[in-house]
Parts: structure tokens; C-alpha cells; sequence
């Protein structure tokens, strides 16, 4: 199951992070986002221990989702030592494999 990151525990999970960590800016209204929702779970469960995995909704986390630009849901957002290293916008192209080998990549 992927992590809820929100702007109490961004910094230490995400940017202080000695591992690649995929984030997953969605809502709840959002039918892609929902469509995408179990491929970020399986990921998580996956790449336990090698990477995280985690998810933050844009509805509660306003703040989050305007620090990283967020224009359209889904966005999938890559981070490695606390940088971003690379996005997807939509679901064209997000399956589970693509998902970890990029996190792979940037192990």
C-alpha cells in the first residue's frame, strides 16, 4: 500500500529520503487518478525496502501540490535526494513495469 505523504511529513519522507520515491498527486473526483490509484499501490508493495511509494491528494495538500506546479491529475512525480528527476502527466504510458523500472533506474 502506497504512503500518504502530506506537508507534515514531505520533507522527512520524500526529500530526506536515502532511496528514489515516486509521488502520486491525485483527488478523489478524479477518474484517472482512480483508474492509476492500484498500479501506485502495487509499485509500493513491490519496491519495499528499494524505494517510496506514495501518494498525496491534491484537495487536502494545496500547498504540496503548488510548490511542485501540479496543472493536471494524475501527476506522477519522481524524486531522487530530495530533487525532482522526472514527472508523468496522465495515465498514457503508467503501467506498473514502467513505473519500477524508473524507480529501478534511479536506485
Amino acid at each position: 500500500m502506497a504512503l500518504q505523504f502530506t506537508s507534515d511529513n514531505f520533507e522527512a519522507e520524500v526529500l530526506q529520503s536515502e532511496h528514489p520515491v515516486l509521488v502520486d498527486f491525485w483527488a478523489e473526483w478524479c477518474g484517472p487518478c482512480k483508474m492509476i490509484g492500484p498500479l501506485v499501490d502495487s509499485v509500493a508493495s513491490d519496491t519495499e525496502g528499494t524505494a517510496k511509494v506514495g501518494k498525496v491528494d491534491v484537495d487536502t495538500q494545496q500547498e504540496l501540490a503548488s510548490t511542485y506546479n501540479i496543472q493536471s491529475l494524475p501527476t506522477i512525480v519522481f524524486f531522487k535526494g530530495g530533487e525532482v528527476v522526472d514527472s508523468l502527466v496522465g495515465t498514457k504510458g503508467v503501467t506498473a513495469e514502467a513505473l519500477k523500472e524508473k524507480l529501478a533506474a534511479l536506485a
